[in-house]
């Protein structure tokens, strides 16, 4: 996986680095982390890694389009690695879980305005707000 991450990389000319493809491994297996899980988890392989190093990669693989930030309402910003395919978010409103949900219907941008102002829509963006299976089963439990 890591040749993936360095020609993932080299296609937004971005030089391949080992804070970078450690920052691509962690949202890789653990999407819709906070900055500070992602610290985490990159410095447990790579203790030498800086918190301000693992700021810049995650701006950086932002900004070229290999990272999505996503920012629930009430939550801190979560990062993934899934880009590109303007799928939606379930968010669970006891513990904070998000789960992806493919697009609400069709292509994208999936849902059509009521009235776009003349700006031409290329994606929107849906959070659903729920219960997680866990937390309604540890209410009905009490």
């Amino acid at each position: 996986m890591t040749l993936d991450f360095e020609t993932q990389l080299r296609a937004v000319s971005l030089r391949v680095t080992r804070p970078r493809l450690a920052v691509l491994g962690a949202l890789r297996d653990h999407p819709h982390v906070d900055t500070d899980t992602v610290i985490a988890l990159v410095r447990a392989d790579h203790p030498t890694v800086s918190h301000q190093a693992v700021y810049d990669v995650l701006r950086a693989l932002t900004d070229a389009g290999l990272v999505r930030r996503i920012e629930p309402a009430g939550a801190t910003a979560r990062y993934e690695s899934r880009v590109g395919d303007n799928h939606h978010h379930v968010v669970c409103r006891s513990c904070g879980v998000i789960a992806d949900v493919e697009c609400a219907a069709g292509h994208a941008p999936c849902l059509t305005a009521s009235d776009d102002h003349g700006f031409v829509v290329d994606e929107a963006e849906v959070v659903y707000w729920g219960t997680c299976p866990d937390c309604a089963t540890e209410s009905t439990s009490h």
